[in-house]
């Protein structure tokens, strides 16, 4: 099957010209200051815009002008953009998701028409899908356009309000989901178009760089051909296709910043000292404040590639396990962040050192496009179905899989992610038999727990056969994998375990423990200590470049 993308080396280049560029042109003064102010940085993004790297040219297909890159290069740009600013690669991931919609959806004119434009006049866009009401549920929108002739042509009026819409008050264009008789439609919008008005920015939390703010359209007309495939009704299934790519994106933001937080409390360990050692040196900081996020987003990278080599391979429906990966490496990205301004002590609380910045931002990307919440009850509303339909059948296939990479690979840690996949069939069944995803909150722990085991799951695959992104030596990453299993397989039986018998299961906690495998995991634990060790000096190494910093490429 043909992968799509651009040439490996090419990629590097990109990456390259674009860490050259933001360590010429972005010191740290200098977005410490546009973050106070909340400027948006016009100037720069015309740069990144603009001849020299037209990095706006990865969004678009070769034949419309562009790079023609996949979900995996558009993930290692976002990934590297996160690292440098959240704002800055807000703004530009924008641009990607507002013209999402035309990719998806889009005529071969609209497509060349639309996304030729972008390339060529570098024109930013902006995504109008939430509003203030409706959230995101997309299904309860009251943004509406009613069709009318004029001038012996179809046009459209689209009355509504948007809310949080990044680059919404300096976009060039819009794509803009409003109702209509055959349900919810996307419409392209020009700026300036009568009636279509942006409120002030939003004073905000973090990613202060970038422009948020609400769109107001009063009797905004567009003609019939501005409307994204030609055909109403299509909204839904465009968004939904949206999200697959998007939520991947967003999670490459949370790897980024976590990772760029992890660098910084890696650096500070290595110069600190204290009763007479280094940071870098006292298992007590190290193992707690270091490398347990330096595993979780190990195991979110390897997620993240998982989805985006399948979608680059034409994979459809893989909505999922594009919540599964913004949900683990968002959580753990704003995890790891908060853990650097710990391991800085008091200067972490300080603007100077920039963990306190990269918190303030990295901690929305746990809710726009799908808060946490949405991305739990995504994944367990479909694993669910999914474990219904094939009688459990979906797990088991998943856990057998395992069984056999650990035949083939035994220090990648594939047996224990595979008793953590058993058990989560066995809660899942539990589940099924006794009604207890009547309880929302149970039905959404069970997401949270897919989410842990199939991100097991992904990272002991991924220590036995690296891809094509960056990897930490591969000692290294099998104990990784080997640890993170143990975390995940003991965090499913523990939590099954107790909402099982909060539910009032009749079993008794003796045979919940046994169907649970709860001996079989906590077996597993032995070595637990070796593998924290050894992944801690190589986090840590105090001569030459920390081996789990790499992972930030």
């Amino acid at each position: 099957m043909t992968q799509r993308g651009i040439d490996p080396e090419a990629l590097e280049a990109i990456l390259s010209s674009l860490r050259q560029f933001a360590s010429r042109s972005l010191p740290l003064n200098w977005r410490l200051k546009v973050d106070h102010a909340e400027e948006f940085p016009r100037e720069i993004i015309g740069q990144l815009m603009g001849p020299e790297i037209g990095l706006h040219l990865i969004y678009i297909p070769e034949e419309n002008g562009g790079l023609g890159g996949g979900a995996f290069d558009i993930y290692r740009v976002s990934e590297t953009m996160a690292g440098i600013d959240l704002g800055l690669a807000t703004a530009f991931l924008a641009v990607s998701l507002g013209l999402d919609p035309i990719v998806v959806g889009g005529t071969p004119e609209q497509k060349s028409h639309w996304m030729g434009r972008v390339a060529a006049e570098a024109l930013l866009v902006a995504y109008g899908v939430t509003e203030p009401t409706a959230g995101s549920d997309l299904g309860a929108l009251k943004s509406r356009a009613v069709r009318f002739e004029k001038e012996g042509k179809t046009w459209y009026r689209i009355n509504g309000s948007k809310q949080f819409i990044t680059n919404g008050g300096v976009a060039d264009l819009y794509t803009i989901l409003a109702a209509t008789d055959a349900g919810p439609t996307f419409f392209i919008v020009e700026k300036g178009t009568p009636g279509l008005s942006a409120s002030k920015p939003e004073d905000k939390h973090g990613i202060r760089m970038s422009n948020t703010c609400a769109l107001t359209l009063e009797d905004v007309e567009v003609p019939a051909e501005n409307v994204v495939g030609l055909a109403e009704g299509k909204g839904l299934a465009q968004a939904q296709q949206v999200f697959g790519y998007t939520r991947l994106m967003v999670a490459a933001f949370g790897l980024g910043g976590g990772e760029a937080a992890l660098a910084k409390a890696v650096a500070y360990a290595r110069e600190r000292s204290q009763g007479g050692s280094l940071l870098a040196e006292k298992q007590a900081f190290t193992h707690k404040l270091l490398v347990p996020h330096a595993i979780r987003l190990a195991a979110a990278r390897a997620y993240i590639e998982h989805v985006a080599v399948r979608l680059d391979a034409g994979e459809e429906d893989l909505q999922t396990e594009g919540a599964i990966a913004k949900l683990s490496a968002t959580e753990a990205g704003n995890a790891a962040a908060d853990a650097a301004i710990q391991a800085h002590g008091g200067y972490g609380y300080t603007r100077e050192y920039e963990v306190e910045k990269i918190k303030r931002d990295v901690r929305i990307t746990t809710i726009y496009e799908g808060t946490s919440e949405i991305m739990q009850w995504t994944i367990a509303r479909d694993r669910w179905r999914v474990h219904l339909q094939t009688q459990g059948g979906f797990y088991q296939k998943m856990a057998e899989e395992l069984s056999a990479l650990h035949a083939r690979a035994p220090q990648v840690g594939a047996g224990t992610a595979a008793l953590a996949v058993r058990s989560l069939r066995e809660i899942l069944e539990k589940a099924r038999a006794n009604r207890l995803t009547r309880h929302q909150h149970v039905l959404f722990r069970l997401g949270e727990l897919a989410m842990l085991a199939e991100t097991a799951a992904g990272l002991a695959r991924a220590a036995a056969s690296p891809g094509r992104g960056p990897r930490p030596a591969t000692e290294v990453h099998r104990a990784m994998a080997r640890v993170y299993a143990r975390e995940c397989a003991a965090s499913v039986a523990h939590e099954g375990l107790t909402w099982l018998r909060g539910c009032d299961l009749p079993d008794d906690v003796g045979a919940l423990e046994r169907a649970l495998l709860t001996r079989e995991i906590h077996e597993a634990q032995a070595g637990l200590m070796a593998d924290l060790d050894l992944i801690a000096k190589a986090t840590c190494a105090v001569e030459g470049k920390s081996e789990t910093v790499r992972l930030a490429g």
